[in-house]
């Protein structure tokens, strides 16, 4: 680790469109990582997020288990993640609950699972507003990549990325370093990654952990502190966009350390509907910088890195 990043922020708030395109797009390439400020959401509403995370991840055991993931939805225990097994051998030392969009729009059906009301009363209402208004600010950031990247505003929607939306929300849970098997010294809290989608949008509840590799094929990596900045989200290129785009905008590889305290942070990632094709965009490529990667579907990409990481499905 070499110190601390001041990542670039964008400003939603801004009424000169250009220039806001043209910071965005100065943060994706430069850094892949950046401050979201004045997005609108409201701070009450994710203090209310991350209160009843702390509930959920505080229940026991056995009443999480009984949300075990199925299908990309509901709860992954302490160690059933390997982002990195050189990081992480054992798999990563966080829990987290997996889930998609409220309403029955999934070519699954709905499988989100909720813990009964009885145990925790308005943690689905909660979590279903924060995952629409989370849904809406993607969307804008998004359509401002598009325009960032000489594309029409609405090209994403246009091929399909958002039909339906198949974005996932994540509440994580890091355990100090007490509570889990510490016998790894070098163990991280998350290992070290880059997210397979579209974007993340990361909300932390201020405990530090994050950082970030800006070059992923410099040796020795070098690695900084992504410090918490009040009221900011926090949004990273994936994998997705990086290819859409042939590396132009950086798909940036990140970790969490071992928190000393307990650390929650709620990710929102944005992956493309299954059918919608990911290939360069024209204004991303030509004769001398030929596209890198060949057209993918969605859902074939994200089924083998999720074969990777989770060993199934």
């Amino acid at each position: 680790m070499d110190g601390a990043l001041q990542l670039p922020m964008v400003d939603l708030s801004s009424t000169d469109r250009t220039l806001l395109a043209d910071s965005l797009r100065k943060a994706c390439v430069e850094n892949g990582f950046f401050y979201l400020i004045n997005h609108g959401v409201e701070e009450e509403l994710i203090q209310r997020v991350f209160e009843g995370s702390r509930r959920f991840f505080g229940l026991s055991l056995e009443e999480k288990m009984k949300l075990l993931r199925q299908n990309h939805r509901g709860y992954s225990p302490l160690y059933s993640e390997k982002l990195n097994s050189t990081d992480n051998p054992k798999g990563d030392p966080k829990e987290s609950i997996y889930f998609g969009a409220p309403e029955d729009m999934s070519p699954y059906g709905n499988l989100n699972q909720w813990p009964s009301q009885e145990i925790l009363p308005c943690w689905r209402s909660t979590m279903e507003e924060y995952y629409r208004r989370i849904l809406w600010v993607g969307k804008r950031v998004v359509s401002l990549m598009a325009v960032a990247l000489n594309v029409d505003e609405d090209f994403f929607e246009k091929v399909g990325a958002f039909d339906p939306p198949t974005a996932l929300l994540r509440p994580l849970h890091y355990p100090v370093a007490g509570e889990i098997d510490s016998s790894d010294k070098h163990m991280h809290g998350a290992g070290a990654h880059t997210d397979c989608g579209m974007i993340t949008i990361l909300v932390t509840d201020g405990v530090p952990g994050l950082q970030v590799c800006r070059d992923k094929l410099q040796k020795p990596q070098i690695w900084e502190d992504v410090h918490h900045l009040k009221g900011a989200l926090i949004v990273n290129i994936g994998d997705m966009m990086e290819r859409w785009t042939n590396c132009l905008f950086k798909s940036t590889l990140h970790r969490v350390t071992q928190p000393t305290q307990d650390r929650y942070s709620v990710a929102m990632f944005f992956d493309p509907s299954p059918d919608c094709v990911v290939e360069c965009l024209k204004s991303c490529c030509n004769e001398s910088s030929p596209p890198r990667f060949p057209p993918v579907r969605a859902a074939d990409y994200l089924k083998e890195t999720y074969k990777v990481t989770y060993g199934d499905q």
